[in-house]
């Protein structure tokens, strides 16, 4: 059975988008190869079936760079963050009932049927492939091949039919902090260990993980990182990242579920699964 899931895994298109992350390359290649064979989520309650923690999941950075706060006022979030810094955001909001119904085996039920859409896990994401969700899932969402490049590797996020997904949308609850001038648009996405998104800017928003673990790197405007748009975050991180002295260092820090990312205007950022994730981001445009 291991050895049909590992044939039917070469033959589908592979996703993209701390210790133990400066690994070699063939380090990498074989936690994919195992991970690549492993047995389905096995719908756990705690772990929505998605299996982070896994085979193939990844380290976290060895100290997190930006702050967390659990307390924190609109009043303060506005004078601190909102157009200074990031900050990681707790206990705002009580997404309990989103998360159960973001859990793999109701996802597929509600949702399986449907088509969604994916984008290539490059800087600029110009491909886009349509197919059924059910298909993404079982078969496609693996974790990323550590040799794929971005135009190479597909991922779900960031166009999503909202009235389609809406019965699902609505019961999400949001960061309470907006910003003047602004309107709030959802993206949801579903990624496999080792993927993600490399370096680009847009306008301010915040990323919630409901499941999984998503490591961000960001650096503020002014100060554009050093990266290929074709390679991948995982790419960057084995081949870039090493070789960075400490006042090029980005930002960091895993975002576990429950937490919430706030990332201000035009700030650089890429981001890493670490594990099967499932996340939600609203952007304030």
């Amino acid at each position: 059975m291991a050895g049909g899931r590992a044939r039917g895994s070469r033959r589908a298109v592979r996703l993209a988008e701390g210790r133990g992350l400066m690994a070699p390359a063939s380090r990498l290649l074989a936690l994919w190869a195992l991970a690549a064979v492993a047995l389905p989520g096995s719908g756990e309650e705690g772990d929505g079936g998605w299996r982070p923690g896994g085979p193939g999941a990844l380290a976290e950075e060895e100290r997190c760079t930006v702050e967390r706060r659990a307390d924190l006022t609109y009043a303060e979030f506005v004078q601190q963050y909102a157009f200074v810094r990031p900050v990681i955001l707790q206990g705002l909001t009580d997404n309990s009932r989103f998360r159960a119904l973001c859990s793999r085996e109701r996802l597929l039920a509600s949702f399986g049927d449907r088509v969604v859409r994916l984008s290539t896990a490059n800087t600029y994401s110009y491909q886009k492939v349509d197919l059924p969700f059910q298909d993404y899932v079982e078969q496609l969402l693996h974790p990323q091949d550590p040799t794929s490049l971005g135009n190479d590797t597909l991922y779900f996020f960031g166009d999503n039919n909202f009235t389609e997904w809406a019965s699902l949308f609505r019961h999400y609850s949001p960061p309470p902090f907006s910003l003047l001038g602004t309107a709030p648009a959802y993206s949801f996405g579903i990624a496999g260990a080792g993927s993600g998104v490399p370096f680009h800017w847009h306008g301010p928003g915040y990323s919630e993980v409901i499941y999984g673990r998503k490591r961000w790197f960001l650096y503020p405007p002014e100060k554009t990182p050093e990266f290929h748009p074709n390679k991948t975050t995982l790419a960057w991180l084995r081949d870039t990242y090493p070789a960075l002295p400490p006042s090029a260092r980005p930002l960091e820090c895993t975002i576990r579920a429950g937490e919430v990312l706030y990332f201000p205007d035009r700030w650089w950022h890429a981001t890493l699964n670490l594990d099967t994730s499932v996340f939600i981001s609203t952007f304030l445009g």
